[in-house]
């Protein structure tokens, strides 16, 4: 989750950040699920991509955030300059992202479009909710890759997403509206289908990110899959 609320305390991840690439402007990494973006006011969340990243590469800034259990690929910038000039592509949605992601359930339609403006919600903190009223324009598209059982006889879907707008919990609170819940998601319904209670992790990858390098130029179109 992007919003941590001061109750929340992250368990130990013991798995390490993976770097993708880098040069002497900017990182890619693979984050962990279960690793916080930045770290939080609570001192026991000290823990982080920043807090570890910052360790060997001092002054990196993260340019965009990953959710708490969403695994894949970030950006981070290595000084303030290339963090503005990556914050101002991202703003004017010059940046292309693609997630995978496993929901419960059987989709019908192989491809879609999600277009549910969202708004934050403090009566449900740290929930986001769909209000048309309130909310601010979301969209989101998905691609079905294949429909198939778990052994526990749990329908899954897997499929592609991507995100036209970046608004907290996006892709989550999307895929609930649409009726399938990505699998392991303990805020949007993931964890209530029969057979997904003991999903060990939100099963959402980041698994393409695609921008212009903001010195070279040259286009950047990295991708890992996703590791479910």
């Amino acid at each position: 989750m992007s919003a941590i609320n001061d109750t929340f305390v992250a368990p130990p991840c013991f798995d390490e950040i993976e770097l993708l690439w880098q040069d002497e402007h900017l990182l890619l990494i693979n984050k962990p699920s279960g690793l916080l973006s930045l770290s939080g006011k609570n001192p026991q969340n000290l823990d982080s991509v920043h807090y570890r990243l910052v360790q060997s590469f001092p002054g990196c800034t993260l340019v965009h955030r990953l959710d708490f259990g969403t695994s894949g690929i970030m950006a981070i910038a290595r000084n303030k300059a290339i963090n503005a000039a990556l914050c101002h592509q991202f703003t004017q949605r010059a940046v292309s992202k693609v997630y995978a992601a496993l929901l419960c359930g059987h989709v019908e339609n192989d491809e879609g479009i999600i277009d549910a403006p969202i708004a934050k919600d403090p009566a449900l903190f740290p929930l986001m909710s769909i209000c048309a009223v309130t909310g601010k324009p979301a969209r989101s598209r998905y691609r079905v890759i294949e429909r198939f059982y778990q052994a526990t006889g749990l329908p899954l879907t897997r499929v592609e997403l991507t995100p036209e707008t970046g608004r907290t919990h996006q892709l989550r609170i999307h895929c609930q509206q649409l009726g399938h819940p990505i699998l392991g998601c303990d805020l949007y319904g993931g964890l209530e289908w029969p057979g997904a209670g003991t999903t060990p992790r939100l099963m959402l990858h980041a698994s393409g990110l695609d921008f212009v390098h903001p010195v070279s130029g040259e286009a950047i179109n990295a991708r890992h899959a996703a590791p479910f």
